[in-house]
């Protein structure tokens, strides 16, 4: 038997067991997403922070999922990148929690965050008239604290438990630390910790419903004039082509890693993986950011004035 308390314990990751041959390839790759993932994202929230008339519950919502991004970007992409340099994949116990902690908060704090947008969403279109008095400067301060306690408190109870495990094994089948992967591992019931992890499970499924039963509502409303159909494809079809990349993507892993065996789906749960930790980081700053007509506009007009000071110079 294994120690998890030993301060030598350390985890064997297997995810790159298929990646032997041009990782001086996949290092480049991967260090240049990176880096443009973390640039794009700086950007942006610097833009929609000094620019005022981006403080609108929207852009704020979409500034939060820009600083997530961040989060769960910094959990993967160091560890991957190391590992590719090295012949031995390995993590120590410690710090496989902690990359799992900032994983697990990413993961939450992105569908509480979707799940806030769609209600905004909703209430923009649906009841427009209404929308000032009902998401005011307050309340989406309260949303947006509400988003990271709820997504640190699912943590916290979830990687404590993970915690107390006595383990009997190493060896994790993934690219990085999954929760699931290290409780399979345990020597000891883990009944406790599966019925937690269905109660999460059922949590965001059910603001999945929400935002469901949102967007049913929307396109009810949108229906009705061409101004609200110019504005739920403009704010709501990015909403939507994230939300489906995001669960789909995770939902199956989740399924891959409860049920999945051995090294048989070692290939589907990397690209899974890499679907909802590396896509969305990227792909937000495009589809809300770049492709959003007034986060552009500011962009483009302290690029200019950035520009002119600069030739003044």
């Amino acid at each position: 038997r294994e120690e998890k308390n030993s301060k030598l314990f350390m985890f064997v990751l297997h995810g790159l067991n298929d990646s032997k041959t041009n990782k001086h390839i996949y290092f480049s790759f991967g260090l240049v997403v990176y880096i443009v993932t973390m640039f794009v994202n700086f950007t942006l929230i610097i833009t929609i922070i000094l620019s005022k008339t981006l403080h609108e519950p929207m852009y704020l919502f979409i500034c939060n999922l820009y600083v997530n991004g961040i989060c769960g970007a910094s959990a993967f992409y160091p560890k991957i990148l190391a590992d590719l340099f090295s012949d031995s994949h390995v993590i120590s116990y410690t710090g496989c929690l902690i990359q799992m902690y900032i994983i697990y908060c990413y993961i939450f704090c992105e569908l509480t965050c979707l799940t806030a947008m769609a209600y905004d969403r909703y209430v923009a279109i649906c009841k427009p008239l209404e929308y000032h008095n009902i998401m005011t400067h307050q309340k989406v301060v309260n949303l947006l604290i509400f988003i990271w306690f709820f997504s640190i408190l699912e943590t916290s109870v979830g990687t404590a438990l993970t915690s107390q495990l006595r383990l009997c094994g190493n060896d994790i089948d993934q690219l990085y630390c999954f929760n699931w992967d290290v409780v399979k591992l345990s020597c000891t019931d883990v009944t406790v910790n599966n019925v937690y992890g269905y109660i999460v499970i059922f949590a965001h499924v059910f603001q999945a419903v929400l935002i469901i039963i949102s967007y049913i509502r929307i396109v009810r409303a949108s229906m009705k004039s061409k101004t609200e159909r110019v504005k739920f494809m403009q704010t709501c079809i990015p909403h939507l082509i994230t939300l489906m990349n995001f669960t789909i993507s995770l939902l199956l892993d989740l399924m891959c890693a409860r049920y999945g065996k051995g090294q048989e789906l070692q290939a589907l749960r990397n690209i899974l993986g890499i679907e909802f930790l590396v896509v969305p980081p990227l792909l937000n700053p495009i589809i809300y950011g770049l492709k959003m007509t007034q986060i552009r506009r500011q962009l483009v007009k302290m690029y200019n004035h950035r520009l002119k000071a600069v030739q003044q110079n």
